[in-house]
C-alpha cells in the first residue's frame, strides 16, 4: 500500500463530532496499511468569522496581519484532529505549512506555491506517524513570512503535498458525494460523474463550479496526481480526476461533462473607445498594473459616425471598485467617455470535451436558453466549453433548463449535500 493524501474541507470539520469522525476515517486507512498525510481546512465557518473580526477593527488590514490571523483557523483544526487521533489509538504529529515546507511567493492573501519540501512530513512518516498539515498557507520564499494561498487554498495545499511526497491519490473530502453534473443545491437531479477528464474539471472549475478550486486541478494536471473526490459524511465512491480512468475501469467520456454558473463576477463596460490600435491594450494594461484577473472580454463593432466602440469585460465583484478606480486614473491616457458597471449578472457554462465533434451542441445550448426566457448579454466559447452572461435572477432557471436539456437529469435518488454548502 502506498502514500495517500487526504483532505478535508471545514464542512467535515465543523465540530467535535465531526472531527472524531474524520479521525476515524484517517485511521481506517493507517489499518489498510497505508502511509497518511492529511491536509485539514478551518472549523466551519471559522475563516469568515476572521475575516469579520479584522474587518471590524481595521478596514484595510495589513496584508502580513491578515495572513497571520486568517493561518489560526487551520491551526486549530489540525491540533484537534490529531488529538482525536491520539485518542484512537495511533501516533499523530501536526505541522504549520511553514512546517510541512509549503514554500510560496511573497503575494499576501493569494500567494502561489513555488516549491515544497516536505522533509519533516517524510521523517515523521518514517517513524509511523500519521502527517496532518494546516492548509490554506505557507511561508514566502525572501522575508519568510507566513502567508495564505486564497479562499479554496486547501486544496491546492493537498495535491502539491501529494506531488512532493510522490502520493498514489489525492483524496479530497467534502460535502457532496463527488462531482456533480451542476450543482446539486440548484439541479436537485444533477448526477454523480464517475469519472471526469483533467481538462474537462479545470473547465467546470473555471466557470464556477466549486467542488474544486482552478489552481488544485492545474497544479494535479501538471505533476500528473489522481484526484478523488468523495464525501466525509458517507461511504461511498466519489469521482475520480485523473487524464485517463483509473485501473480497470472502461469510462467513455460524455458529449457534455456539466453544467457550471457562478453569480461572484461583475461586468465592466468602456464606453466610447477610440477604434484604433492600442486602445485594448492600454486598458488591459491598467486592469493587470492593479494585478485583477478578467475572465470574458467582448468589443462592439465600432460605429461608423464617431470611430468609437465600447469594451466589456467580467471580474471579480471583489476586485469591482479596484478596476474601475484604476480606469479611472488612466481615463485621459485611453480616451474613453465613460464607464459602466454591472455587479447583477450570473454566468452559465456548458463543459464537455466531446462538443468538439458533436454538431448542434451549441444550437441545443441556446435553444435550452430562448425556451427558458433567459437573454444573453456576453458569449465566450473554447474547444470544450460555452460560456454565457445573463441577468443573475436568471441563471438558476438557466441552470436547470441546459441541465434537462442535454439529458443530465438523473432518474434515480436527489443529490445530497451532507453540510449544506456543496464544497
Amino acid at each position: 500500500m502506498g502514500l495517500v493524501v487526504q483532505k478535508y474541507g471545514g464542512s467535515s470539520v465543523a465540530d467535535a463530532e465531526g472531527i472524531k469522525r474524520v479521525a476515524k476515517r484517517i485511521v481506517e486507512a493507517k489499518k489498510n496499511g497505508h502511509q497518511v498525510v492529511v491536509v485539514v481546512s478551518a472549523m466551519g465557518d471559522t475563516t469568515d468569522e476572521l475575516i469579520d473580526l479584522a474587518e471590524q477593527v481595521s478596514p484595510m488590514p495589513a496584508g502580513r496581519e491578515f495572513d497571520m490571523l486568517l493561518t489560526a483557523g487551520e491551526r486549530i483544526s489540525m491540533a484537534l484532529l490529531a488529538m482525536a487521533i491520539k485518542n484512537l489509538g495511533h501516533e499523530a504529529q501536526s505541522f504549520t505549512g511553514s512546517q510541512a515546507g509549503v514554500i510560496t511567493d511573497s503575494v499576501h492573501n493569494k500567494a502561489r506555491i513555488i516549491d515544497v519540501t516536505p522533509g519533516r512530513i517524510r521523517e515523521s512518516l518514517d517513524k509511523g506517524n500519521i502527517a496532518i498539515v494546516a492548509g490554506f498557507q505557507g511561508v514566502s520564499q525572501d522575508k519568510k513570512d507566513i502567508t495564505t494561498l486564497g479562499r479554496g487554498g486547501s486544496d491546492t495545499t493537498a495535491v502539491a503535498l501529494a506531488a512532493a511526497l510522490d502520493a498514489e491519490v489525492c483524496e479530497i473530502y467534502t460535502d457532496v458525494d463527488g462531482v456533480f453534473t451542476a450543482d446539486p443545491r440548484v439541479v436537485k437531479k444533477a448526477r454523480k460523474i464517475d469519472w471526469i477528464a483533467f481538462e474537462d474539471m479545470l473547465e467546470l472549475a473555471a466557470s464556477g463550479s466549486k467542488v474544486l478550486l482552478h489552481r488544485c486541478v492545474e497544479y494535479a494536471r501538471r505533476y500528473n496526481i489522481p484526484i478523488h473526490v468523495r464525501s466525509s459524511f458517507s461511504g461511498l465512491q466519489g469521482t475520480w480526476v485523473s487524464s485517463e480512468p483509473i485501473g480497470d475501469r472502461k469510462v467513455e467520456q460524455a458529449i457534455i461533462s456539466g453544467v457550471a454558473h457562478d453569480t461572484s463576477e461583475a461586468k465592466v463596460t468602456v464606453v466610447g473607445v477610440p477604434d484604433k490600435p492600442g486602445e485594448a491594450a492600454a486598458i488591459f494594461r491598467t486592469i493587470s498594473n492593479a494585478e485583477i484577473n478578467i475572465d470574458m472580454i467582448v468589443q462592439n463593432v465600432s460605429a461608423a459616425s464617431t470611430g468609437l466602440t465600447d469594451i466589456s469585460f467580467t471580474l471579480p465583484k471583489a476586485e469591482g471598485r479596484k478596476a474601475i478606480d484604476a480606469l479611472e486614473r488612466n481615463k485621459e491616457g485611453i480616451g474613453f467617455d465613460s464607464l459602466r458597471y454591472d455587479d447583477q449578472i450570473g454566468k452559465i457554462s456548458l463543459v464537455g470535451a466531446g462538443m468538439k465533434t458533436n454538431p448542434g451542441v451549441t444550437a441545443d445550448f441556446f435553444t435550452a436558453l430562448s425556451d427558458a426566457g433567459v437573454n444573453i448579454e456576453l458569449i465566450s466559447t473554447s474547444e470544450i466549453r460555452i460560456s454565457v452572461v445573463t441577468r443573475a435572477d436568471d441563471v438558476n432557471e438557466a441552470v436547470r433548463a441546459v441541465h434537462t436539456a442535454f439529458g443530465l437529469d438523473s432518474d434515480s435518488d436527489e443529490a445530497v449535500v451532507y453540510g449544506g454548502t456543496g464544497r
